[in-house]
């Protein structure tokens, strides 16, 4: 009867501790072109999409990418980097959204990414919630709806750096929050859009260093939406420049 005893805990400890070590997160988590998402998503067996490590990442954690691939669609919905800065993270977006961002208090970097939407996807970043969100070093291009989308997300900050979006439908950056937005973009090109920028509701968006150019409007507001342009911005070669009503900041 002991023995029988001892051998059900020790059961129960191993079935435990499998327990704890499936839901195990890692701080840094890693993703390759031939990886495979039954891995742990460590440096010596990754994982093969964003999707399939994210679930493996701890909060406020990080994914980067051990080599060239496309990485799929992925729902953000807590605090973590994706960087893929030292190679190319891609992400083929065909009649979706590309990643979505939909976390509460989050805060969210995006990094060396290559969104493509092949003409049929719907926003290659859209924001539905969160803190604050980075997008840096970043090509997005062919979406139907918009480059970068911040939709019902309250007060969210937006930062756009050193970031080309092209050839999307709709517009290149786009923002029309059920609150008040703050969205910077600096050193960027938007291009080939429907709308360089539009900006609705109780947005604001602030530019400097920029190109907008050889979009059908370059700039677009309505209602209580703002444009602030912090100098040296090139607004040229749109069909329509548009928002007459820009404010200039002179810095």
């Amino acid at each position: 009867m002991r023995k029988a005893l001892l051998c059900a805990v020790y059961v129960i400890a191993l079935l435990v501790s499998f327990t704890c070590l499936a839901n195990a997160q890692a701080s840094r988590t890693w993703v390759s072109g031939v990886g495979d998402d039954v891995n742990p998503c460590s440096r010596t067996a990754p994982c093969k999409t964003f999707a399939g490590a994210i679930s493996k990442t701890a909060a406020s954690g990080e994914i980067n990418c051990l080599d060239p691939g496309g990485f799929g669609t992925v729902t953000i919905t807590k605090s973590i980097t994706i960087d893929c800065t030292a190679t190319i993270g891609g992400v083929l977006a065909a009649q979706v959204n590309g990643i979505i961002i939909n976390g509460d208090g989050a805060v969210v970097s995006l990094r060396g990414l290559d969104l493509n939407g092949i003409r049929t996807g719907l926003s290659g970043v859209k924001i539905s919630a969160a803190a604050r969100v980075y997008v840096e070093n970043t090509v997005i291009e062919g979406f139907t709806q918009a480059g970068v989308w911040v939709e019902n997300a309250g007060d969210v900050k937006v930062v756009v750096r050193n970031v080309t979006i092209k050839n999307n439908v709709g517009d290149g950056i786009y923002a029309v929050p059920k609150g008040t937005s703050d969205v910077f973009v600096g050193n960027s090109l938007l291009s080939g859009n429907g709308n360089g920028i539009r900006v609705d509701a109780n947005a604001t968006v602030r530019i400097s260093g920029s190109s907008i150019v050889l979009n059908d409007t370059g700039l677009a507001s309505k209602a209580s939406g703002k444009i602030i342009s912090l100098k040296n911005n090139t607004v040229e070669g749109n069909s329509t420049n548009g928002a007459p009503t820009v404010t200039v900041v002179m810095q």
